[in-house]
């Protein structure tokens, strides 16, 4: 059946995690009738699990020569910050050779110039949203700490950190492990070096920030509704979404906000776009546990150790494997085995384990903008590590596509059709 007239929604959002839910609230603030649709309903995949970080300073793409230098001996150990299980590797076949094309310089620069322009939008959307959500007291400006085990470690990272610095990203380096514990106490004094990130805000439980907003947009007349979008496709005029269960939805446009899914319902109108899904594990522990003082990065090993409210959140690194292979959570014990090896006061008992699946495209840029095959289909998807980061900012440029705008940025970078 087809959604009778009088309950049609100006807009449907498909996706109800942090991406979908800030969209759904951008898109209410400028007046349209939304109703967001979700599978399993709010924030039940990736953005539940995350490590609340705005990584505004992460505009390296994850495609560089340097990665795959360092891929072959990251897949030897199967529990390391790259892993790709045997029964999948064929079918990851296709989207790899894209990733490999990604590497190449002149593709890795032009990367890393369409994220910086993405981050410094997302960045300065970031405080007006917090304003108008009411959420502002949960934003932490505490900063990250990345480590380096090896002299070699750290000046391999140099080329990356200069990149950084021509894009006015504010950074120090910092030499010796009491200098480094002068910044976080209690690290192992295997460490050689650090660079210090202070733009590198958080939240203080990425769960409830998204929640809030959900409660927000509900509060001022927004549906969210359980039920899975199985396809959607163009009208004359509008836009339709396919329930599973037969149901049909019809708006003026559909926004596809679906993570690790949103390939899928393009694929129904015939956009076909290679996202791949990295499955990432953590465990999170009590509170107390560890004297945390800012987000602690460990790039070597591919994780992070996050100060939430709900606890430490130890987790990270990267498992090709799709959608539908059982989790294998030996990642996350390998993961706390190392932090407690680099932390050794920190308490590992009490811990809660979590696998969380990330939408990522071969060259770490999101796709954001119009369906090739309708102007009344968006995407907004694809943003792999950076979904929290870039949420703001994404579902202001939905907006600003939506009411006509000129986007904030140029878009061509993050069209669906670059492949």
């Amino acid at each position: 059946m087809v959604i009778a007239a009088e309950g049609q929604p100006d807009i449907v959002v498909v996706g109800a995690g942090i991406l979908g839910l800030s969209t759904a609230f951008q898109l209410q603030q400028r007046g349209y009738s939304v109703l967001v649709m979700d599978r399993k309903g709010p924030v039940a995949e990736a953005s539940r699990g995350n490590a609340g970080a705005f990584a505004f300073s992460e505009i390296i793409p994850l495609a560089t020569p340097g990665i795959m230098r360092q891929a072959p001996r990251w897949l030897l150990d199967p529990l390391g910050p790259l892993s790709i299980p045997p029964k999948y590797a064929l079918q990851l076949a296709p989207w790899m050779i894209r990733f490999w094309l990604a590497c190449r310089p002149q593709r890795v620069e032009h990367g890393i110039q369409a994220q910086t322009e993405l981050m410094e939008h997302s960045k300065h959307a970031l405080l007006p949203f917090l304003k108008k959500t009411g959420t502002g007291g949960m934003l932490r400006r505490d900063g990250n700490l990345q480590l380096y085990e090896s002299r070699a470690e750290f000046e391999a990272s140099l080329p990356f950190w200069d990149a950084r610095e021509r894009c006015n990203i504010p950074f120090e380096h910092v030499h010796g492990s009491y200098a480094i514990s002068e910044y976080q106490p209690g690290l192992d004094k295997r460490f050689v070096a650090a660079t210090y990130t202070p733009e590198w805000y958080s939240i203080t439980d990425p769960l409830e920030y998204a929640l809030t907003i959900a409660d927000i947009f509900r509060h001022r007349g927004g549906r969210i509704e359980v039920a899975e979008a199985i396809a959607v496709s163009g009208t004359e005029k509008g836009a339709e979404v396919t329930c599973s269960d037969g149901q049909v939805i019809s708006a003026d446009k559909i926004v596809i906000c679906a993570g690790a899914w949103s390939h899928k319902l393009a694929r129904t109108i015939g956009d076909k776009i290679p996202l791949e899904t990295e499955r990432g594990y953590n465990t999170t522990l009590p509170v107390e546990s560890f004297d945390l003082q800012m987000q602690l990065t460990f790039g070597g090993h591919g994780f992070v150790v996050s100060k939430l409210s709900s606890g430490i959140r130890v987790g990270g690194a990267v498992e090709l494997a799709g959608l539908a292979l059982p989790p294998n959570f030996r990642r996350a014990e390998a993961l706390m085995d190392k932090a407690k090896a680099f932390l050794p006061d920190l308490k590992t008992e009490g811990g809660s384990q979590w696998m969380g699946f990330r939408p990522s495209l071969p060259d770490t840029l999101p796709v954001i903008g119009k369906s090739k095959r309708s102007d009344n289909v968006i995407y907004a998807f694809g943003h792999g590590h950076l979904g929290l980061t870039q949420s703001a900012g994404t579902a202001e440029l939905v907006g600003q596509l939506i009411d006509g705008e000129k986007p904030s940025i140029d878009l061509t970078s993050f069209r669906s059709d670059r492949f």
